[in-house]
């Protein structure tokens, strides 16, 4: 097999690799590459349909990528719901996704998290926040879920930031999952700072 084909072929993979992707952002970023590849490809053979269609494409996949990171932080974009712990709806949610909650937080249980909220996009139920006392004005987090297609924009940051939903309850600091103890780099953006082995967002007054 020559070089060009070669080219073709791995142009052709990327595309239908991008559309088992579940995540947003990485499903646009490998189609755009497999466009961008089959054009050079089209252009070499030449088959111009090819090249005009994958150029659109391209086009397609860069605008909806702009939108997307945008976005990305935009509060505007997101909106945080305060639920009640035995709310249906909340119950729904955790067991439809249970299987990835239990994937990434084995022996997670709802039971012991009063404080529970909803991450929206629109109509769209995209992340939850689950919480308990932990004493001494701490909220622990006992849970921090993204569903899986949009967890490249890490919603759960506007939760944190809404520092109104954790004061509004008398806590004046918040404390991270431990599974997230080694995800400094998102943490620290967001605030959140080394307490001895405990990594704490300290909350405005």
């Amino acid at each position: 097999m020559d070089l060009l084909s070669i080219i073709g072929w791995g142009g052709s993979a990327l595309v239908v690799v991008s559309l088992l992707q579940t995540r947003i952002l990485r499903l646009r970023v490998l189609n755009l590459v497999g466009c961008i590849v089959l054009v050079g490809f089209n252009l070499a053979i030449p088959v111009w349909p090819m090249v005009g269609m994958n150029a659109v494409l391209a086009v397609i996949n860069v605008v909806h990528l702009w939108r997307l990171l945008r976005h990305r932080h935009d509060d505007l974009e997101y909106a945080v719901l305060e639920v009640n712990s035995a709310d249906a709806y909340l119950g729904h949610v955790l067991a439809e996704h249970q299987r990835d909650i239990s994937k990434f937080n084995p022996g997670f249980t709802k039971a012991a998290s009063p404080y529970a909220f909803l991450v929206q996009r629109g109509e769209r139920t995209i992340g939850v926040v689950l919480a308990h006392d932990a004493g001494s004005g701490r909220a622990q987090i006992d849970l921090d879920y993204v569903l899986p297609k949009y967890r490249d924009f890490t919603p759960g940051e506007f939760v944190y930031r809404r520092s109104d939903v954790f004061t509004d309850h008398g806590f004046h600091q918040v404390m991270a999952p431990p599974r997230m103890r080694d995800s400094a780099g998102y943490l620290k953006k967001l605030g959140f700072h080394r307490d001895g082995e405990n990594l704490v967002l300290d909350l405005p007054d």
